[in-house]
């Protein structure tokens, strides 16, 4: 019998991507007592379970509101705060359309896509792979941080004062150079640091400040 793995997140609401304690119980009597359930760092849950049962089991998840996407080296689902200012003034609906246009991406390392609504960035967003932070009307676009290691760094401002209309087709075009240029198994902030921060400008089209 082989197993299989794939992610589990609850999707935005004002307050954060939190799962419901009903969304919690579901999942368990979903998945049944033999599945294994991870949690990971990246606000999404591992499930491992009988290949037989993979579609089945996602079909039945999906139908409670859980968003299911696959595990592995692919672009996570955003991690983001809990728009504390709300939802207009923390962009809870840009974050909505960012997760949905780079969750589940095929990349040559796991990437992680941060969100703050709001310079106090209490997601840690300089921690994360790529960030977009909310300042004011504009946004401020950080790529190459890293969070774990003796070499942990955050990471460098790519775009400032952004308007919101730009920040998904500069995020996935920043994903797409990724895809076609990383090395396998090449973490994002080395990524960066191989090509520099200029080349990436250069090769997404984009100035420091919009």
């Amino acid at each position: 019998m082989g197993y299989k793995k794939f992610a589990v997140s609850p999707g935005f609401e004002e307050g954060g991507s939190l799962f419901k304690p009903e969304q919690l119980a579901m999942l368990g009597s979903i998945v049944g007592a033999d599945a294994k359930i991870e949690l990971t760092t990246f606000k999404q849950l591992y499930v491992e379970l009988d290949e037989n049962l993979f579609e089945a089991v996602q079909d039945q998840l999906r139908l409670t509101g859980l968003d299911i996407q696959p595990a592995g080296f692919y672009t996570k689902n955003l991690i983001a705060c809990n728009f504390c200012r709300g939802a207009e003034d923390a962009g809870l609906n840009l974050a909505k359309r960012l997760d949905q246009a780079v969750a589940g991406k095929e990349v040559p390392s796991p990437l992680k896509i941060g969100f703050a609504g709001c310079a106090l960035g209490t997601s840690e967003p300089l921690l994360k792979d790529i960030s977009v932070i909310k300042m004011n009307k504009v946004y401020d676009v950080y790529v190459g941080g890293e969070a774990k290691g003796i070499k942990a760094r955050l990471g460098q401002l790519f775009v400032s004062s952004l308007p919101e209309d730009q920040v998904i087709p500069v995020v996935t075009g920043l994903i797409k150079v990724f895809q076609e240029q990383g090395k396998k198994k090449e973490k994002f902030s080395k990524f960066v640091q191989r090509l520099t921060i200029e080349e990436l400008r250069k090769v997404t089209g984009t100035c420091l400040n919009y």
